[in-house]
Order: structure tokens, then C-alpha cells, then sequence
């Protein structure tokens, strides 16, 4: 039996989209959930331990991505996917829910 992926959620604050990912997520068989955000006034800041955890990482723009591989230069960077979710989303709106089960299940 294949062992559950470690899936991390990155946006810019943790508050919304990466905030529900992990929240609609977290209870999947297939994977473990968390999220995180760049920004140091997030819930949770990403750090490098989220990195080395994470099996595939999906952000929610190109410009998280281009972050994400600017801090963190490691050539061994987790698998990471863009979901192409624009920032206009409150938490857990209905449509934001659509677009994450969406964009993850075509990459899963």
C-alpha cells in the first residue's frame, strides 16, 4: 500500500486560500495537509521544515512560486504547482472550495 503524500498549501498570508486548502483537505486519505504563507504576519510562516516535510507543494500564483524557488534555492525543491487562484477569495468561500478541489484533484 502506497504511504500518504505530505501536501503543503502556500499563499501570501495563510489566512485564506491556503487556510481552507488545508482545512478542506486535511481529513483526505490520499494526503496530509498543511499551509503556509510568506508573509511573517502569518499564522503559519513558511519555513524550511514545511520545505523538507512536503512531498508537493502547490501555490496559488506563478509569483508564489518564483518566491518560493527565490528563497529557497535548494535544487532538490519539492514537486511545486501552480492552482492559478487569484487573491479576490474569502475564507472558505464556496467558490475558493470549487477551484482547490478542483486544481488538486487534476494534479493527485
Amino acid at each position: 500500500m502506497k504511504e500518504k503524500l505530505n501536501i503543503l498549501f502556500v499563499c501570501g498570508r495563510n489566512k485564506r486560500r491556503s487556510k481552507t486548502a488545508e482545512l478542506i483537505f486535511r481529513d483526505d486519505t490520499r494526503f496530509y495537509a498543511r499551509s503556509a504563507g510568506f508573509s511573517p504576519n502569518s499564522p503559519h510562516q513558511l519555513s524550511i521544515k514545511d520545505i523538507v516535510w512536503a512531498d508537493t507543494i502547490f501555490v496559488m500564483e506563478d509569483a508564489h512560486k518564483s518566491r518560493l524557488r527565490r528563497i529557497y534555492r535548494d535544487p532538490d525543491l519539492p514537486c511545486t504547482e501552480v492552482l492559478y487562484i487569484e487573491d479576490v477569495y474569502e475564507f472558505m468561500d464556496e467558490e475558493l472550495v470549487d477551484l482547490l478541489k478542483t486544481g488538486v484533484n487534476e494534479y493527485l
